[in-house]
């Protein structure tokens, strides 16, 4: 692949990349991992993408890190073995792709915090350009020395129409500075993840530990969710970022609830009493008015004849 060809694909994949990402417009050809996958530091992840269209000849990958633009990760010809890597991604052996038929795997070795972050596989051939849907890929460290993030459950079971806030707390035992905290939920079935509202803190929400002598501060957040509906269903997570270092809750589950349907009223003595003689009535009134109508039918006929009577007579 000639170098010009591969600085033209370098300025026009990003701007197509997210314009599609944004709008989400029509339907692609490729097959990409999606959802959430979590790993731990040091552990080796296979991002896969499969495409469906032979016409496509350059194949690519964007890293989309939390809170942050999109970064063009790697590009790759069709009849290459070997992809080439931008930016910090270049040059370092723990990034590989797998370039072959009908495939373009993402290999990552030897798993950092900075790793985490949506990867998104796309393809192109001439001015025709698709992208998967997205893969969330996040990386759990051992744990932070500075700070912990505790979610707790749903104490009560809701219904569609109910409202409920999650919490998360955030405990930090020495200044970290500014950090962020993302709210990320992970449904289930046709439900993608994604982030689901992000805040910048600088302590203001943020007070000492009660604890006399312990500079440990505990941060409060809050996720109202009004109006459920089955749709918000699923685990939501509650994730701080700070210093180049993500830690991530274990997650609350929202179980929504469908109500079975009762009775609109229990059938009581008085109520069936009541149900009973409307029946009765009703049908003593359908009898009534048959009789009604086949008295005045016989009339009817009694009154025709003797009208007709003196005509016969004349003749």
């Amino acid at each position: 692949m000639t170098t010009a060809k591969r600085f033209t694909l370098c300025l026009i994949f990003p701007l197509l990349v997210e314009m599609d990402v944004v709008t989400g417009t029509g339907s692609s050809s490729i097959l990409q991992d999606s959802g959430f996958t979590s790993a731990n530091v040091g552990d080796t992840v296979i991002v896969h993408c499969f495409y469906k269209d032979h016409m496509d000849m350059y194949f690519s990958w964007y890293k989309q890190p939390l809170g942050d633009k999109l970064q063009l990760f790697s590009t790759v010809y069709k009849f290459d073995r070997n992809a080439t890597f931008y930016h910090e991604f270049k040059d370092n052996p723990r990034f590989s792709v797998e370039n072959g038929q009908e495939k373009n795997h993402l290999k990552i070795s030897d798993m950092q915090l900075s790793d985490s972050g949506t990867y998104y596989c796309g393809s192109a051939y001439g001015s025709k350009m698709e992208f998967g849907e997205g893969a969330i890929l996040i990386v759990k460290g051992s744990g932070s020395r500075n700070m912990t993030v505790l979610q707790q459950p749903v104490s009560e079971s809701v219904q569609p129409g109910d409202s409920v806030t999650l919490n998360c707390t955030i405990h930090i035992e020495t200044y970290v500075g500014d950090h962020r905290v993302y709210w990320f939920r992970h449904g289930s079935g046709e439900s993608l993840p994604g982030i689901l509202y992000s805040h910048v803190d600088r302590n203001d929400q943020c007070g000492k530990s009660p604890e006399t002598g312990s500079p440990t501060q505990s941060c409060v957040y809050n996720l109202p969710k009004r109006n459920l509906s089955l749709s918000d269903a699923g685990t939501y997570y509650c994730a701080v970022a700070s210093c180049g270092e993500i830690l991530f809750g274990n997650g609350t589950k929202l179980d929504i609830q469908v109500p079975e349907h009762h009775p609109p009223f229990h059938l009581t003595p008085t109520v069936l009493a009541l149900v009973v003689s409307n029946i009765v009535l009703g049908i003593v009134t359908l009898l009534l008015v048959w009789a009604l109508c086949k008295t005045l039918n016989r009339d009817s006929r009694g009154i025709t004849l003797y009208l007709m009577y003196p005509m016969y007579i004349m003749l």
